[in-house]
């Protein structure tokens, strides 16, 4: 039995071929499954609990049935997804864990975070992340029709496009003071986190001590995944892990 990780799924209509791989993943999953971690961005976007646009009935009608069959679900806000709620964790089975989380995955302590908070070189960014996460804005956000809300959430995803692309890559990479930080704040030598889309295990040292950064990769091309269990870890596509499609 072992624990599933995944990240930056970024679920939408218009990316069908994602959506039906999960879906079936979630109608099939390996019967050594025990606990799945979605760490942030399942949906491409999250408007409100009562958004029901699609596919969003039909994933969490998946993740219900996961979760009922006996998966323990948790998930992390993403960038994309930030207004998931008590009415997501009702619906699904799947609990909303705050970013970030320490879990222990077979004995070992591991600091769990959607990844966007240790980009700190980004200023322009995270006072954007500031701001989307404070709860009074979330709330007047929320009061406005869902047909506002789908206009203002267009207008800020294509200023926010036009942003990307003026920005150097590597500001918007996670900074490595911010993740020692992390690490040393938590107690831990271990973290797991998506968001930059940059697949890779990275081992460096913590205050003399060995540490592990993972980063987990999107669902665009393939699923990729972390699988860990009592003999290890490993990253790769569900393919590469011994599940097939």
């Amino acid at each position: 039995m072992g624990c599933l990780f995944v990240s930056d799924l970024h679920l939408s209509s218009a990316r069908p071929e994602p959506l039906d791989r999960f879906l079936a993943f979630l109608r099939r999953p390996p019967r050594q499954l025990r606990t799945l971690y979605v760490l942030g961005d399942l949906f491409d976007q999250w408007l409100g609990d009562d958004d029901d646009s699609a596919p969003h009935p039909r994933v969490v009608a998946g993740l219900s049935g996961l979760s009922r069959n006996g998966t323990a679900c948790f998930a992390l806000r993403g960038n994309h997804d930030f207004l998931l709620g008590a009415g997501f964790e009702a619906a699904t089975g799947c609990r909303l864990l705050p970013d970030p989380s320490v879990v222990h995955v077979s004995g070992t302590p591991v600091l769990l975070s959607h990844g966007d908070a240790l980009c700190t070189d980004d200023v322009e960014y995270q006072q954007w992340r500031s701001y989307s996460r404070d709860q009074s804005n979330q709330r007047a956000f929320l009061d406005l029709s869902l047909e506002t809300r789908s206009a203002q959430a267009a207008q800020l995803r294509r200023h926010a496009d036009l942003r990307v692309q003026l920005k150097p890559q590597d500001i918007m990479d996670v900074s490595p003071s911010a993740v020692s930080e992390a690490l040393r704040a938590h107690g831990v030598h271990h973290l797991v986190h998506g968001h930059t889309h940059r697949p890779a295990i990275h081992r460096t040292t913590l205050d003399g001590t060995p540490a592990t950064r993972i980063v987990l990769g999107d669902w665009y091309a393939k699923e990729t995944a972390l699988w860990w269990d009592q003999d290890g870890y490993q990253l790769g596509s569900l393919e590469e892990l011994g599940w097939g499609k």
